[in-house]
């Protein structure tokens, strides 16, 4: 007998109690933290830019062909795009729940390498950016100027410079973006009237600004190789500057770079006239220096303001990087310039908080409940504390499956968890039960009563377990999102069921042969135990009355089918 192992060496059973609670201790130390499971299916976006050109332009010349490269991609289940007045064009790619991300950015990107060569230079000049999108936003913090000091383009170009790359190293961090970026760029308003008096086109302007604004590589002077013999004469006449008449220093020639100022952009010659005259850019436009783009504007209680957003990675705990992120953005306020402050509206961890500490609670109190119930039906504190001592090393030793299946702690996992608390013990207080129940009849000390009785429930305990696993796998091989979203809610209750069973067959009949003691002679039940006998008798009885009338008990049980079946359809239906 498997369980007769345990009964004469109780340690060996406490030592895999003990060893099943400290693997779900460091699991759940460890275990990501989300309000739900990671349902969303993954995404991967195409952006890219062609300056000056509508809608329609952008459609024809720069969605058409990467839409028809990217199209069809492996996993790929659809794909959208946005192509805007101002030259932007963004296109997301969604693929199928379970798709690595990583390898869908790259599998997308080699699409777009393709397509390249069909668009237009300044499109590719631009540059064209795949990257995995997150779909789980951890929060928006927003950066303000309370006294009205700093416009919103100094705002959004301090969040770039020293706000989102501090907060996109923090682990768990998987990407940090700005909503409506402005950033610095040297605006130049054309003057048509000017233009076309001196018979210029903006062509021409756009290319005299990218011939002058470079930056050049002039090279060195005095680099190797030398000139042997010109050398030796320059030497000579020189009065020998070294002894092989090779330079003494070597010098690298620093040019001016790109142009940096509105002045200098002024100065740029648009052309230069066979009289020696030359028309600057500042004669035929307006050059300021403002923000590359106005399409976007945002606003924090209707004052100029930078909202930047930071998505959690995926498998990371929302909670631990949320504290990291508020610790992060406190130290950088210490350096902020003057009227610059931080303010975090947003903060989805705030209803993850919430929601776990509510569960928690609910959790705590049906334990409290399920034990009081046991020792209510069994009647003395031995018999109850097995099958209380089964819960812990039940509930706690699933996340440690959990973990290991790259699973997370939220509201689904942590509702099973509730529900597991009822059956857990069911498989102990069997095992109690019977041990009682055969000192009772039998007289004999708990260790032989408890061989006895584990002879005649293993199989039940193992059936039990069967049965309670064949109504919940299957749900854990439901596929699409819902089967992502209930595949937890499966896999922790039957990981639950299974160490419950394992319980019941090492650790409780250990502990029956410790703990129990057989009745006192004489002794009566008392007042709920014979409260449950007479209802026991009593339904007894109904069963033999139905199984008499048997025509009539089979037309109740259509009558409660069909009526299951009806509301089945009837009720309204829903995502969650």
């Amino acid at each position: 007998m498997f369980s007769g192992f345990f009964i004469g060496r109780p340690k060996f059973a406490f030592v895999i109690s003990i060893v099943i609670v400290l693997a779900g201790a460091v699991a759940i130390r460890s275990i990501p933290v989300a309000e739900f499971p990671e349902i969303a299916p993954p995404q991967v976006q195409v952006t890219a830019s062609y300056p000056g050109a509508d809608a329609q332009v952008v459609q024809e010349a720069v969605a058409a062909p990467l839409e028809a490269e990217v199209n069809g991609v492996e996993g790929m289940l659809y794909m959208s795009s946005t192509s805007s007045n101002g030259g932007g064009y963004a296109l997301t790619i969604t693929f199928a729940v379970g798709t690595d991300p990583d390898i869908a950015a790259v599998n997308v990107q080699n699409r777009v390498a393709i397509a390249e060569s069909r668009l237009p230079q300044e499109v590719v000049r631009q540059g064209i950016v795949t990257r995995k999108q997150s779909s789980n936003m951890l929060m928006v913090v927003n950066l303000t100027s309370p006294e009205g000091t700093h416009d919103g383009l100094f705002l959004s170009n301090y969040a770039s410079i020293r706000l989102q790359d501090p907060l996109a190293r923090i682990g768990g961090v998987g990407n940090v973006a700005q909503f409506g970026a402005l950033d610095y760029g040297m605006r130049v308003w054309l003057d048509p009237n000017r233009l076309a008096l001196l018979k210029l086109t903006a062509a021409d302007v756009a290319a005299a600004i990218r011939a002058q604004n470079v930056q050049a590589t002039a090279g060195q002077i005095g680099a190797p190789p030398f000139d042997a013999g010109a050398s030796s004469s320059a030497g000579a006449s020189s009065g020998g500057a070294s002894s092989g008449g090779a330079p003494q220093f070597q010098y690298a020639i620093r040019a001016r770079g790109r142009l940096a100022s509105v002045e200098e952009f002024g100065n740029v010659i648009v052309r230069a006239d066979a009289d020696g005259s030359f028309v600057r850019l500042k004669d035929v436009a307006r050059v300021e220096l403002g923000s590359q783009v106005y399409d976007a504007v945002s606003k924090l209680n209707n004052r100029p303001a930078a909202m930047v957003a930071v998505y959690q990675s995926p498998g990371a705990n929302a909670l631990t990087v949320a504290d990291e992120v508020h610790a992060r953005l406190a130290a950088l306020s210490q350096r902020f310039p003057p009227d610059v402050e931080y303010k975090v509206l947003y903060d989805t961890t705030q209803a993850v908080r919430a929601s776990v500490q509510e569960v928690v609670q609910t959790l705590f109190i049906t334990f409290v409940l399920v034990v009081a119930v046991t020792f209510l039906f069994l009647g003395d504190w031995r018999s109850t504390l097995i099958p209380t001592l089964a819960i812990p090393v039940s509930l706690i030793g699933a996340y440690a499956a959990l973990y290991a299946l790259g699973f997370s702690a939220n509201m689904i996992t942590l509702f099973a968890t509730i529900l597991a608390i009822g059956v857990v013990v069911d498989d102990s207080i069997v095992v109690v039960e019977n041990v009682q129940r055969v000192m009772a009849e039998t007289g004999q000390e708990a260790r032989a009563a408890t061989r006895q009785a584990m002879g005649e429930v293993t199989g039940p305990v193992v059936a039990t377990t069967l049965v309670l696993l064949a109504v919940f796998v299957p749900v854990s091989f439901m596929p699409g999102i819902t089967g992502e979203l209930y595949k937890q809610f499966s896999v922790t209750i039957c990981v639950a069921v299974v160490l419950s069973s394992v319980n019941a067959l090492t650790l409780s009949p250990a502990l029956c042969a410790l703990l129990l003691k057989p009745p006192a002679a004489g002794a009566r039940p008392g007042l709920f135990a014979r409260m449950v006998d007479r209802m026991r008798d009593g339904y007894a009885g109904l069963v033999g009355r139905m199984i008499r009338w048997s025509v009539l008990s089979m037309l109740l049980f259509a009558a409660f089918a069909g009526g299951a079946v009806y509301l089945f359809r009837a009720a309204p239906t829903g995502f969650l």
